[in-house]
């Protein structure tokens, strides 16, 4: 295939199909850019782009659920591609083979195939927010090109603010949804934006953890 035969969108994005080579089943859809796409076809591995962190992020990189391509296609009009791939595990993070799980008209009984929380799990003391505070910090003292962190702080207070109120909303509807592993996924990224907020105000994470002290 060429790339030069695409047509990606007025932000160098194109959406990308993912489908189980020897099912069929769609697993997920995701964005690619010119970037991702080359990283897929070079190491035959699902390679992706971001919007929301603006970057990189290659499939599986930390459940371990990779993807081995077998086939990429593209439709007539060249804007929006088809990958076939050998799916390991689950292909989305609430712990379900595919990502389209849920029905509009009619009930779905999919069966979870992962533990979400034993997956994604990371040190349960306060180490791993410590860290991602001080990752956040210096994103905002010595700001990266193509970092999420950064263009937040250069977008300015209403952008950060903005996304936590939009946070709250998904963790509020994924509760509603009693959906476990969606839950984990919008309590962190409520948690990072508060972060972000955090620390553009100059409030240390000590101070939050001994508020939180006097409230045992």
């Amino acid at each position: 295939m060429s790339i030069k035969n695409l047509k990606f969108d007025e932000k160098g994005l194109i959406p990308a199909i993912i489908q189980d080579a020897a099912t069929k089943e769609v697993l997920m859809m995701a964005y690619m850019n010119e970037e991702s796409l080359k990283n897929t076809i070079r190491t035959g591995r699902t390679c992706f782009w971001s919007r929301s962190r603006q970057e990189l992020w290659w499939k599986g990189e930390t459940s371990g659920h990779i993807q081995e391509v077998v086939e990429i296609d593209y439709d007539c009009d060249g804007d929006t591609l088809l990958l076939k791939v050998n799916q390991t595990g689950g292909a989305c993070h609430t712990g379900h083979k595919s990502c389209f799980y849920r029905g509009i008209k009619r009930e779905k009984d999919v069966e979870k195939v992962f533990d979400p929380k034993e997956v994604y799990k990371k040190s349960l003391d306060a180490d791993i927010l410590d860290e991602l505070y001080e990752v956040i910090k210096d994103r905002k003292e010595n700001p990266e090109e193509g970092s999420y962190t950064s263009s937040l702080y250069k977008k300015g207070e209403n952008a950060f603010l903005k996304k936590i109120g939009e946070e709250a909303t998904e963790v509020v509807m994924a509760a509603k949804e009693n959906d476990q592993g969606e839950i984990i996924y919008e309590v962190a990224d409520l948690l990072y934006h508060l972060m972000v907020m955090m620390v553009y105000y100059g409030v240390d994470l000590k101070e939050i953890y001994q508020e939180l002290e006097g409230r045992r």
